[in-house]
């Protein structure tokens, strides 16, 4: 079975709009779309498609081509967005986002995840970049994934240890799909947990910029170093390429206003990555992800 035949079942579309699915709010549409309940749906998309693929979670740290993606976008929905609580650990569905599942946990007077409502991400993605925040990481509280093998089909349960877990760096590659996750948790009261998500908020709000369009942290962490840091030494906040522009709050975040591209993102990152290793000689490595076919057009 090919896509065609699963788009005349209703299963796929094409030529799907991206535009609203990401955190910048800009970019063209999947040349095939699928939205998966089960992972049997999930399987049977990716079985049936010859052309490459990507699973698009919260959107919140992606830049999608204006040009769109001439593959696969596989959005997890149904099951994938389901929480179980258990008495000691919570398992999670893929597509969760981080800050319903902090709170989740602590309605049911769980802690350990509170970093979590400052990451407008999904399990998912936090998984596989080993996401974390104020002290904490994904790698140190995760007990199992599930992790689907699209080449070979097999779903294994790893261990943090087993996914090589590091800053910002796990050895899932593209070809993995993760499907759920395990986290242990302590026992802490709902009010404390809260406090502790009210301080997250609140240094978030101060310390980053909001009420405008961006991705997050758009470069990793350097050892021993903070890329924001590194980039407004450099003299860079401000600095801007046609309709994106370095934060004048947090340099290490990358802003759009309303005429701004997917590749005015793009150039801006390029840029600013280029003028950091001139300056510092430090090369600094994306955390954020381009979806699609991007030019060297700044």
């Amino acid at each position: 079975m090919s896509l065609a035949d699963l788009a005349r079942q209703g299963l796929v579309t094409k030529d799907h709009p991206l535009a609203g699915m990401s955190t910048y709010k800009f970019g063209g549409p999947a040349a095939w779309y699928a939205e998966a309940e089960t992972v049997d749906q999930l399987a049977a998309a990716l079985a049936a498609s010859d052309v490459p693929f990507v699973v698009l979670g919260r959107g919140s740290n992606v830049v999608i081509s204006d040009r769109g993606y001439h593959g696969l976008v596989v959005k997890l929905t149904g099951e994938f967005n389901e929480v179980a609580m258990g008495e000691e650990t919570v398992e999670a569905g893929a597509g969760v986002s981080l800050p319903r599942l902090a709170r989740t946990c602590a309605a049911a007077n769980r802690g350990g995840l509170e970093f979590y409502v400052g990451i407008p991400g999904s399990v998912g993605g936090a998984v596989v970049m080993n996401a974390g925040g104020h002290g904490s990481d994904t790698a140190e509280w995760l007990v199992t994934a599930g992790v689907l093998d699209t080449a070979t089909g097999r779903i294994t349960s790893s261990t943090p240890e087993e996914l090589e877990l590091s800053y910002r760096h796990s050895r899932l590659t593209r070809a993995d799909v993760v499907l759920r996750a395990r986290f242990r948790t302590v026992q802490r009261d709902r009010d404390e947990c809260e406090a502790l998500m009210r301080e997250i908020t609140s240094w978030r709000r101060e310390h980053q910029p909001g009420g405008t369009f961006n991705a997050g942290s758009v470069f990793k962490n350097p050892p021993d170093d903070s890329a924001g840091r590194l980039i407004d030494v450099c003299g860079l906040k401000g600095f801007a390429v046609r309709g994106a522009s370095v934060s004048e709050r947090h340099a290490n975040f990358f802003v759009a206003d309303d005429t701004a591209t997917a590749q005015d993102v793009y150039d801006l990152v390029s840029e600013v990555r280029g003028l950091v290793l001139a300056r510092t000689g430090v090369l600094l490595e994306p955390e954020i992800r381009f979806i699609g076919d991007f030019g060297d057009e700044s």
